[in-house]
């Protein structure tokens, strides 16, 4: 009987485990890089491990060390990193520990798409035709690149002109050789629309294997997705489509002798016809929304196979809706830019659970940081998971925009306005979603704020009073006098805040015996203020405001949406200012390659540097035309967000460059 699990993973996917751990009376064992030394999932643990290298993760033999010294007697991999990796299942076991997952043969079976291609196609699961990358014909262009090894979206590359191919090929080798250990890479032909649907199976050693229904996760990016749900909207609408995906699914897993929790992932057309993509022989990250839609623990069921339980002949009926909804720190408005840094303050008020089941309509968050947690660049981007149930779909999603709308999150930029747009968005709510779902509406609309100007401005309004609040509660001389206050008539106190936008609010306002007022804005009143909270009343209707200040970072919550401004200085430095033309880095990372040398002409949109960042390559490029007058960096250097890499002088482009 299993009694000790070591978790093989970081953050949100073992902090996951544990709860279900802790649910069965199982102890506990996490492992960590120094990076996440303070992590959430390294204290809540019952006992932790050290691991040497921020790679650590990817070392089978430190992991299992690790397992024997904690006494751990099975190994849960969570998902990435080392969870489809045969060699390190096969080690596990090799090792007298209990390996929580399907068979190694099965694992290696799938751990090549390029592979599980040929073996689902000989079993007779419909399949994509694999392309050589070396045979690769301008008439079959567009391709998609995919990484043999990997998943995620990480060594994944379109092409659609035939001489950008090399290239692409060569960076979506580097990308897959940094995410996954192994640079084979294939290509496909791409659709640049279609419908992402996968299905969970379960499957025990005695025979049984369920499809345990299937999720639809067609909003993605990057070629990952974002926004999954169960069932799927597509699935719902087309007579029998779900018993040929089940039947489908059920083959895949018989024809490598599958156990344990899997999903068969498919691609299919607006019809409900579809083929076979791969297999990940792990939980998936979007697994909670069939956990909410069946009542099952997948996990609990991973841990009753591996211990060699069977399952019930049949898996229970689904019932009502869920979508799940990845919280990443990231800018969509910056080509989906990482973000990397502290996280000041993280909560969903309206959650009902975390890492759990829901009765009735409400909240689940899987998060992998609480307060105060850093956004490591060594690793993925995701914050959390919030994810709704409710009995009809359009229930579901106005729950899960409401829930991510009032969540605080302070510290780095996230994609949750884009997530909240998307779930209100009338082709989403109609059930249109495919994965050209942003290309059809618009990224720039779909990655707006949800605050909207009105909001924006009453934000700055709140923020200064708030502001001047505190300067009130720890004045030490006339302490309890209005803030600014004076024994003659004076001019308006003013404070200004950038904010994400650029756009510039000045404040200006000014203490009078019967009350504040806010000059510029006759239709605005003060109902209260503190340092916390500031009430407005905008005409006649009041709303409050929640304020945070983090330095000159300030974050101001309401119900119509969270804004985060920029106070400005009184008295700016001058030498603060950046040179014209300067490229800054737009996150902390590895520089790979420099493509231009001091005095050489650029044009802009040129890529110049390449950095290495949460297992990703982004490309920076000239700002405008000119000369390349400054060069800070070299490959292998590390730089930090912020820093200055290059500048380009945008004057004569024939001028000498000293």
């Amino acid at each position: 009987m299993i009694t000790t699990v070591l978790v093989a993973n970081r953050g949100e996917i073992a902090r996951r485990v544990f709860a279900t751990c802790r649910r069965l009376g199982l102890r506990t064992v996490a492992v960590y890089t120094d990076p996440d030394a303070e992590a959430p999932h390294v204290g809540e643990a019952d006992a932790r491990v050290r691991l040497d290298g921020t790679r650590g993760y990817l070392d089978p033999a430190q992991l299992i060390a690790a397992a024997h010294a904690a006494g751990a007697d099975a190994v849960h991999p969570g998902y990435g990193f080392l969870s489809e990796n045969a060699d390190f299942a096969e080690a596990v076991q090799n090792a007298d520990l209990t390996w929580i997952g399907p068979p190694v043969p099965a694992v290696a079976a799938m751990g090549s798409k390029i592979e599980a291609k040929k073996i689902m196609a000989a079993a007779g699961v419909p399949v994509l035709d694999e392309l050589d990358p070396q045979a690769v014909t301008a008439d079959m262009l567009p391709v998609l690149i995919k990484a043999s090894a990997g998943g995620g979206g990480r060594g994944m590359r379109v092409v659609r002109e035939i001489a950008d191919l090399p290239g692409q090929v060569e960076a979506a080798r580097r990308e897959a050789q940094s995410a996954f250990g192994d640079p084979t890479v294939f290509c496909e032909r791409y659709l640049a629309s279609g419908h992402h649907i996968e299905v969970q199976v379960m499957a025990d050693t005695h025979g049984s294997v369920w499809a345990v229904g299937e999720r639809e996760c067609s909003i993605q990016r990057r070629h990952q997705k974002i926004i999954e749900e169960a069932p799927s909207p597509l699935v719902e609408r087309t007579p029998g489509m779900r018993g040929k995906l089940f039947e489908a699914a059920r083959l895949a897993a018989s024809a490598i002798g599958y156990t344990g929790a899997g999903t068969v992932e498919f691609m299919a057309d607006d019809e409900g016809s579809f083929f076979f993509l791969e297999m990940n022989t792990r939980l998936q990250v979007e697994h909670p929304v069939t956990e909410l839609t069946t009542g099952l623990d997948l996990v609990e069921l991973q841990i009753a196979v591996a211990d060699g339980a069977a399952l019930d002949p049949e898996p229970p009926a689904a019932r009502g809706h869920s979508i799940e909804a990845r919280l990443y720190a990231e800018d969509p408005a910056k080509d989906w830019q990482p973000q990397a840094g502290a996280v000041h303050r993280f909560t969903v008020p309206s959650a009902a659970v975390r890492f759990g089941g829901i009765e009735r309509s409400g909240i689940r968050v899987d998060s992998g940081i609480e307060d105060n947690s850093i956004i490591s660049v060594f690793y993925d981007p995701m914050i959390a998971k919030v994810i709704s149930y409710a009995p009809t779909r359009r229930h579901a999603a106005a729950l899960l925009a409401d829930a991510l709308v009032r969540t605080r999150m302070h510290g780095v930029d996230t994609n949750r306005d884009l997530l909240v747009n998307v779930l209100r968005h009338p082709a989403f709510l109609d059930g249109a979603t495919d994965t050209a779902f942003f290309d059809t509406h618009g990224l720039p609309d779909l990655a707006r704020p949800v605050a909207d100007d009105r909001t924006i401005e009453l934000s700055a309004i709140a923020a200064a009073l708030a502001d001047a609040a505190a300067n009130r509660d720890t004045a030490t001389v006339f302490a309890g006098a209005p803030s600014g206050w004076r024994n003659l008539g004076s001019i308006p106190q003013h404070k200004s805040y950038d904010d994400a936008g650029g756009h510039t609010h000045d404040v200006r306002y000014r203490f009078h015996r019967d009350g504040v007022r806010i000059h510029g804005h006759d239709d605005v009143h003060v109902v209260s203020a503190s340092h916390e909270r500031v009430v407005l009343a905008d005409g006649s209707v009041e709303r409050p405001f929640d304020v945070c200040r983090y330095g000159a970072d300030v974050f101001v919550d309401s119900p119509d949406g969270s804004v985060r401004l920029t106070a400005l200085p009184r008295y700016p430095d001058p030498a603060a200012a950046l040179a014209q033309g300067s490229l800054v880095a737009p996150m902390p990372g590895s520089v790979l390659r420099v493509a231009a040398t001091v005095g050489d002409t650029v044009t802009a949109g040129q890529p110049l540097i390449w950095l290495e960042a949460m297992k990703m390559e982004h490309t920076i490029t000239a700002p405008t035309d000119g000369v390349l007058a400054e060069l800070n960096v070299e490959p292998g250097r590390q730089v930090e967000v912020g820093s200055i890499l290059a500048r380009v002088d945008a004057g004569d482009n024939e001028k000498e460059i000293p």
